[in-house]
């Protein structure tokens, strides 16, 4: 069995420095980053490709002294350090901060794919090919100096979990495999209850395992983000089956349903807070160019339908997906605005007060956790997009960066919330801390 692991190693090795290769190869992309950006984003010819894309910042964490750098009129500090893989945040109403600490469950056993047996070592590289802690830790801030003093196990052996969202006196988790509900008493430090099922989430195969949740305001529905298993369905289409869309769950029955399609992996969730309309960040499709195509956030109606695997964007058609589906591609609805290709861009949270000052009154700030398939590579970082009236109003603005520096990355940005103190929380999976950035 040793001497196995070490072949298949040494193989995935060989394998992703020969892509490596060849992806320095070949030429810069035709458009710069910001083309990507907006509600009218360029679009070029799709390149598709026999091999991904592979422009891989290795992962190396924060060095002594380093941090990521703000905008002016702000400054970063650490919020928690030490942590084991976090990934994703919420705030409980008494201020006190539940991260996951988490990675992708372990693969199914009868199933195997060369072509990601090969891009695991390249998640491997990037930071992502760790051990699940399964935990979801606790972090407390009592004398509100910014930095949590308090960091003590809240739930554990959970299944690689993600989404938190507390429903009156009951903390609903979204496990990688089902959704789970523990009682919870204000001010608690540690859950020991076991977990009550509220309904089963797709699993499998999970190429895309995260599960995010947020609640309705009157605490009657969760909504659960549930990302493809696919790039573009090449597994095919019973393998998606509540899959790339985001799921209604009604509370008091465990029923869900499809609230909203053709989303390829939605994972930031939240409320806006002028219009009451869920949004949510979306990492599109890969392999048909560096530029190809743009993640995005938008507005969830209910009962649309995005686009994925048949098309992108405006209806345009994305060819490799066999048979195609015209009614579908004739009913999607267009994004409301694009994040750059290959961005990853997963967290998303709303602001709408002055905390962050007059610039930064209204809009949204998202975690850009950065690529591996784009040549240069594209996010590694956090940026502000403004809003007027419930819309995107204006062009991206940095808020935090130098995530990526020298082509290694020092840490890369996933779930972000506002706090009730004032600040920005950052996730770092790669740095394994969080970071809180404020107004200097």
């Amino acid at each position: 069995m040793a001497n196995y692991v070490k072949i298949s190693g040494f193989l995935g090795a060989c394998i992703t420095g020969v892509v490596h290769f060849l992806t320095d190869l070949r030429k810069a992309p035709a458009l710069a980053e910001e083309a990507g950006y907006g509600d009218l984003p360029k679009l070029p010819k799709p390149k598709p490709t026999l091999i991904p894309i592979m422009k891989i910042a290795p992962a190396i964490g924060w060095g002594p002294g380093q941090k990521p750098t703000p905008a002016p009129g702000f400054k970063v500090s650490f919020f928690a350090e030490n942590l084991d893989h976090p990934r994703w945040v919420y705030e409980l109403p008494n201020g006190d901060i539940l991260v996951a600490e988490t990675a992708g469950p372990p693969w199914p056993a009868g199933i195997f794919s060369l072509r990601w047996w090969a891009m695991g070592f390249v998640m491997v590289r990037a930071g992502a090919g760790v051990k699940s802690a399964n935990r979801i830790t606790l972090l407390r801030d009592a004398d509100g100096d910014g930095v949590a003093e308090v960091k003590v196990p809240f739930l554990e052996n959970l299944y690689s979990p993600f989404g938190m969202a507390l429903v009156g006196d009951q903390l609903y988790v979204a496990n990688a495999d089902a959704l789970v509900r523990f009682p919870y008493v204000a001010g608690a430090t540690r859950i020991d209850a076991p977990p009550v099922k509220v309904c089963d989430l797709p699993s499998g195969r999970n190429h895309h395992w995260t599960k995010s949740l947020v609640a309705n305001k009157e605490g009657t529905k969760l909504y659960v983000g549930v990302g493809s298993n696919s790039n573009v369905a090449e597994f095919g289409m019973e393998e998606e089956v509540d899959r790339a869309a985001i799921l209604e769950v009604d509370i008091a029955t465990g029923t869900r349903r499809v609230f909203a399609g053709g989303l390829r992996n939605p994972v930031g969730m939240d409320w806006n807070p002028f219009t009451g309309e869920l949004w949510t960040s979306v990492n599109e499709r890969d392999e048909i160019g560096d530029d190809l195509v743009p993640d995005y956030m938008t507005s969830v109606k209910e009962g649309a339908f995005y686009g994925w695997p048949y098309c992108y964007y405006d209806k345009i058609v994305d060819e490799r997906v066999k048979p195609q589906r015209p009614d579908l591609v004739a009913a999607s609805l267009k994004p409301d605005y694009a994040l750059g290709s290959h961005t990853a861009s997963l967290g998303l949270t709303f602001v709408d007060d002055d905390r962050f000052g007059a610039r930064f009154t209204h809009g949204a700030f998202i975690g850009q956790h950065g690529s591996w398939n784009r040549n240069p590579p594209s996010g590694y970082r956090v940026i502000f997009v403004p809003f007027q009236e419930g819309k995107p109003s204006g062009p991206p603005e940095e808020i935090l960066g130098n995530f990526r520096v020298d082509g290694k990355a020092l840490g890369r940005p996933v779930g972000v919330i506002v706090d009730q103190r004032g600040g920005l929380l950052c996730v770092d999976d790669v740095g394994d801390c969080i970071w809180r950035v404020s107004a200097a």
